[in-house]
């Protein structure tokens, strides 16, 4: 499978480590010369805008998909290539998942997260069968890819499936990772 357009999650806002910053940035370079288009949430704050204008600087496409009730509270970036505005979160979601052929968690918080986990869940039960990469910025994910081996551990969460979670410390080794069958 060719990945040409790549659904990333990750904050609304900026967090504190410079490292994610940098990383988000060199996410959305490797982006645009790959030639994958960005799929994401359609803001221009946080990781979401840093991520996206590192794309839209690297002259790569760039897709959001951005709810009514989040469009100005997000402040939904003005210079993407295209700017879906949907009715709900519901609808978002869904629109970004058909858009994609494959998903990444950057460091988030809360909807991150929910976005992660939905997309692990629906290819768990055969929703969808495209990649899903968790970039581990500086640490971020560790105590969370701990709690995955609880979950296998106790037999909640398959080890074949968990093993298909392609977890990467660095940009390039995730878009490397992703690209490979």
């Amino acid at each position: 499978m060719v990945l040409q357009r790549l659904c990333i999650y990750c904050g609304s806002r900026r967090g504190h480590n410079e490292t994610h910053q940098e990383h988000a940035i060199a996410l959305g370079r490797l982006l645009a010369e790959h030639d994958i288009t960005l799929v994401y949430g359609g803001g221009h704050v946080g990781m979401m805008g840093i991520l996206a204008d590192a794309v839209l600087a690297a002259e790569g496409r760039v897709i959001g998909v951005i709810p009514e009730t989040l469009r100005d509270k997000e402040v939904a970036h003005a210079g993407l290539t295209e700017l879906h505005v949907v009715n709900d979160m519901h609808e978002r979601k869904a629109m970004m998942a058909s858009l994609a052929d494959g998903f990444v968690a950057m460091p988030g918080g809360l909807g991150t997260l929910e976005e992660l986990f939905e997309m692990l869940t629906w290819r768990q039960i055969g929703l969808h069968d495209k990649p899903i990469g968790l970039l581990n910025s500086d640490g971020y994910y560790d105590q969370l890819l701990a709690f995955l081996e609880k979950v296998v551990a106790e037999n909640y969460f398959s080890d074949h499936e968990s093993s298909r979670l392609l977890v990467a410390n660095t940009p390039d080794d995730l878009i490397a990772r992703l690209e490979t069958p």
